[in-house]
């Protein structure tokens, strides 16, 4: 059997990561962390350019057609150089129009992603802190043929940017089911409001809906039947910040290894030390296993297995722990200047944690994995 990457695959990674270094260093980053924006639309126009923001939509919405294992390949890369970008949000809207939106929303929304003339983010966290269906509790009453959002989501990624965002809400009461709507975040019955956050490489905001009418073309799927399809959308989404995550945790443990060779004491450089050799060995091990765990999860989504569910949990879970081990130990590894806003150490820990707990940390993703296994 072949493991391996196919050609196609390698280039991917190759010119992301050339276009990542040149476009996107650290000094980059950090202008980012301070800009109101976020990210950069230059940018953001270089990767629609690349063909990034429509690698898993359709060709016939003029995309690439691609599935989740090249985009595990390319998420590794943005997660290496700790890109601050819309990017995983967007795919996550596109994702949900792609399986059940309507032809309509099809044609109007897919060809202005990948274009990179529309950004979009996911509205579903609330105040539980849940993930889960359980967790949605924010109604949406029906008026008519229109349906009436009141209420608010936590933690919403680049709201503030946003052209569409994908908002999941109950209709039927707050025992009723989810539906899913595709809602112009533009609206003055919107408010976004910016939280401050550890991780100043992601914007994060609370979103309040305040009388927000929406029509029936705004509808994605069927009227509550929003919580399969949600399901499906935040599986992919698990297994593409997973991989944005194992790219972070690779670059953590090269710079740990490049300052172990560099680095003096008592006469020798630290990595000839058994324990920093062990630490930078741990550090690898995390990072192969997630990784497996990831590339699996990235194959099952793509060609939609029976355990596609479970291997995306379980790649969440597996990818939560070992980044913040390895983001925690990289740190170790450098000592004193590992605590310093000047290295770059602690934008990566920063980004580990903020991520472990997207999508749910590696606690929630196991109770995922032990409901589906029958426990």
């Amino acid at each position: 059997m072949d493991f391996g990457f196919s050609d196609e695959q390698e280039m991917l990674r190759q010119s992301a990561r050339s276009m990542l270094e040149h476009e996107c260093p650290s000094t980059r980053v950090r202008e980012l962390m301070d800009d109101a924006r976020g990210y950069s639309p230059e940018m953001w126009r270089r990767m629609a350019e690349l063909g990034w923001l429509g690698l898993v939509i359709p060709e016939a919405a003029g995309g690439a057609g691609l599935d989740y294992i090249e985009m595990a390949v390319l998420a590794e890369e943005m997660g290496r150089a700790l890109l601050p970008s819309p990017f995983i949000w967007t795919v996550m809207f596109a994702e949900a129009i792609k399986r059940n939106g309507t032809e309509e929303q099809k044609a109007t929304f897919l060809p202005k992603i990948v274009a990179g003339e529309l950004i979009a983010t996911a509205a579903i966290l609330e105040s539980s802190g849940a993930w889960d269906e359980g967790g949605i509790a924010m109604p949406a009453r029906r008026a008519g043929n229109s349906f009436i959002l009141e209420g608010a989501k936590m933690l919403v990624n680049d709201a503030h940017v946003a052209d569409r965002m994908l908002v999941a809400a109950r209709t039927g009461g707050r025992r009723g089911a989810i539906t899913l709507f595709a809602v112009d975040a533009r609206r003055p019955e919107i408010a976004v409001s910016a939280l401050a956050t550890m991780d100043r490489t992601r914007k994060l905001s609370e979103v309040r809906f305040d009388n927000l009418k929406v029509s029936k073309s705004e509808i994605v799927g069927e009227v509550g039947g929003g919580w399969p399809l949600l399901s499906a959308v935040l599986d992919r989404a698990r297994v593409t910040l997973a991989a944005e995550m194992i790219g972070g945790a690779q670059r953590v443990l090269e710079m740990s290894v490049e300052y172990s060779r560099m680095r003096q004491q008592f006469g020798r450089p630290i990595g000839s030390f058994q324990a920093v050799q062990h630490k930078c060995a741990n550090m690898m091990v995390d990072i192969e296993s997630a990784r497996s765990a990831i590339y699996y999860a990235a194959w099952a989504v793509s060609n939609e297995t029976a355990d596609a569910p479970l291997a995306a949990a379980l790649a969440k879970a597996a990818a939560s722990d070992a980044y913040r081990r390895v983001a925690a130990d990289g740190i170790q590894v450098h000592g004193g200047i590992g605590f310093t806003w000047e290295h770059d150490a602690q934008l990566y820990f920063k980004r580990a944690k903020s991520s472990e707990f997207t999508f749910g940390d590696g606690n929630f993703n196991r109770e995922i994995v032990a409901d589906l296994i029958g426990l």
